[in-house]
């Protein structure tokens, strides 16, 4: 992978994060918080993968283990 894909993986994630919290809030205007719970943790929780994977990643390129292009 290389250091500009990187970087926009690590965009979306956090765009994935802002857009979990746009989603409850919005939800919530319209139903119960429950509800607007249930429909913002999936996007949250995609995020949160994609930045475990990112720190993953970026811990093999400091180690010298896997480098990015």
């Amino acid at each position: 992978m290389d250091r500009s894909r990187f970087v926009g993986l690590a965009l979306l994630a956090f765009g994935l994060v802002f857009l979990s919290f746009i989603v409850r809030g919005t939800t919530r205007l319209l139903a119960p918080y429950e509800l607007a719970v249930a429909l913002s943790a999936p996007i949250l929780f995609a995020a949160a993968g994609l930045l475990a994977v990112l720190v993953a990643l970026a811990t093999l390129d400091v180690t010298g283990i896997r480098k990015l292009e």
